[in-house]
């Protein structure tokens, strides 16, 4: 059962099918544009599928896009959502963790950089944090949840690539990253199920952005 109503289901459709256009790629904190509207960003292991997730939600092919090496795109991306009844969101696409082809160096230099976005950017409403449903929880997520619930950071879990899992594995997943987030201050306790390729979950993911955008 979706846990929106048909009012919030519809808010999701209406801001999403608002144009959606690219700001700007931030390698650094200073790049960042003013923290003048409201965040919404999207994290995820590397190959979780966070662009196609991005590309289904805004209903666009190519405004999300994935890095042909995991973990070789180290940016910030901002896109703006316009709506006349709100201030203009920022959707934040985040880097890929867990897996870097790149320096040591360099791969601890763009982690530094993540952990000060995800705790202390002040705009930043909620963190949707992508867990592959073929995998499950792994240490790397671990090590995210517990900087944002030490940071206070609100964070949601979006299980995606539902449909390359059978339904047992699916459910067995749905059980144990409810009881790991159970015990946490900052997640958000409803998840939502996702699958890019088949649309699903994708109109609650819209109807959760549109919560908060109207809140």
């Amino acid at each position: 059962m979706t846990p929106f109503t048909e009012a919030e289901t519809e808010a999701g459709r209406l801001l999403f099918a608002r144009e959606c256009t690219f700001v700007i790629g931030a390698a650094e904190l200073s790049q960042l544009p003013a923290g003048d509207r409201l965040e919404i960003c999207f994290a995820g292991r590397s190959n979780v599928g966070k662009s196609s997730l991005i590309n289904a939600l805004t209903g666009r092919k190519n405004l999300a896009r994935a890095s042909n090496t995991p973990g070789r795109t180290q940016q910030l991306n901002y896109f703006e959502l316009a709506h006349p009844d709100i201030t203009q969101l920022y959707l934040v696409d985040l880097p890929g963790y867990g897996y870097a082809k790149a320096p040591k160096a360099e791969v601890l230099r763009w982690q530094g950089v993540l952990r000060n976005y995800l705790s202390g950017r002040a705009s930043l409403r909620r963190c949707f944090l992508l867990i592959d449903s073929r995998h499950g929880i792994k240490a790397v997520d671990t090590d995210i949840m517990d900087m944002l619930d030490v940071a206070a950071v609100s964070y949601q879990i979006v299980l995606t690539k539902a449909d390359k899992v059978k339904a047992q594995q699916l459910d067995n997943i749905i059980t144990n990253t409810t009881q790991s987030i159970a015990k946490r201050s900052a997640a958000y306790p409803q998840m939502i199920i996702t699958s890019s390729e088949k649309q699903e979950g994708i109109e609650d993911l819209r109807a959760a952005v549109a919560r908060l955008a109207f809140e």
